[in-house]
């Protein structure tokens, strides 16, 4: 009998479970660009209630709405700081240049994916008229590259010192945000409630098929749906969107701890081999970084998914995503499929 496929790429991969599949199916629906779908509406009002923000926007995707939320935040010229390894500098086509003129200042990140406060507060730019204006600070939690590590409230809390004393709005990609929560065993507003405005995305972790959703002040949000009007993100019928991503919210946050335990076993299986070094032996969410000690890491990619275990290289190093659909056999098969290559 033929294994499934272990795919632990990206957690982009799940699939929605049946009680998503149900309610897209019987979802109250209307034209979302007159903000007539309920079921939107719906959403957006229990979303920017569990955050602790006043409004919220549901949009196609997280590139999307990190860029809706730079467009609204920034004009043309205006710089952002943000970290030199965060998804929004790296991974989203430099589209905050491309589209809105943005100057990206990317500042070093720690290993835990903190940036200093005092480097960051050193980088915002005196008013001068040869010098952009330092218009948001934006962070990423959990922070992607750094293994999934979650940015603790009080750290939060001290880079909201910084951009209050300089009255420069805080944005947070909050694209995992509900692992960070878990993995702190906090309420998401804990961590929330230290940013102007945040993204998170229903299509990772949560498991929905599509999906992300930008938060902040009533005003906010406001100028926000015409950004996402001039990017094409405005959808009519979304209710059958929304009403997946509110199975979401009901049934999926609580879950996520499983992910990040079975990343943890992973991350056990993979120390007792010699011929793997990992970055984060004991990961705090779901994200495993690794790679082997000889070859590199697109052989070694290629050498696994022949074996029937998915991974994704990202610069030196190959990673490993936990998620909904993994279960704890998956991990034991897939640490089996390591110990055949590399002993």
């Amino acid at each position: 009998m033929e294994q499934t496929f272990i795919d632990l790429r990206s957690d982009t991969v799940t699939l929605p479970i049946p009680a998503m599949r149900q309610a897209m199916y019987e979802a109250e629906l209307g034209d979302d660009g007159y903000g007539e779908d309920k079921t939107v509406r719906r959403l957006q009002e229990m979303v920017a209630a569990r955050v602790g923000k006043e409004a919220a926007l549901l949009t196609p995707s997280g590139c999307m709405a990190n860029l809706v939320a730079l467009l609204t935040l920034c004009e043309r010229g205006d710089e952002v700081l943000l970290g030199r390894d965060t998804d929004m500098y790296l991974w989203e086509v430099g589209a905050m240049s491309a589209v809105g003129g943005i100057y990206p200042n990317p500042l070093p990140n720690e290993p835990d994916g903190t940036i200093d406060p005092d480097v960051l507060e050193a980088n915002i730019r005196e008013r001068d008229i040869h010098f952009p204006k330092t218009k948001a600070i934006c962070l990423e939690n959990t922070n992607n590259l750094s293994g999934g590590i979650p940015l603790q409230p009080t750290y939060m809390a001290s880079v909201q010192s910084v951009a209050s004393r300089h009255g420069i709005p805080l944005y947070m990609d909050g694209a995992r945000l509900f692992n960070a929560a878990v993995a702190l065993k906090v309420d998401v507003r804990e961590i929330t409630k230290h940013v102007d405005a945040l993204m998170f995305c229903f299509s990772k972790g949560l498991s929905c098929p599509v999906g992300s959703i930008l938060c902040g002040s009533q005003g906010f949000i406001e100028e926000a749906l015409g950004q996402r009007k001039m990017l094409g993100g405005q959808m009519r019928q979304a209710g059958i969107i929304a009403a997946a991503c509110i199975v979401a919210m009901e049934q999926m946050v609580d879950r996520l701890e499983e992910d990040h335990e079975n990343a943890r076993l992973l991350a056990q299986g993979l120390t007792d081999l010699t011929g793997i070094e990992l970055r984060n032996p004991v990961p705090k969410t779901n994200i495993v970084f690794f790679k082997p000690k000889q070859g590199s890491v697109e052989e070694a990619s290629r050498r696994l998914a022949a074996a029937g275990v998915g991974t994704l290289p990202m610069g030196e190093w190959l990673r490993a995503v936990t998620h909904f659909g993994i279960v704890d056999s998956d991990i034991r098969r897939a640490v089996e499929v390591f110990g055949s290559l590399w002993t």
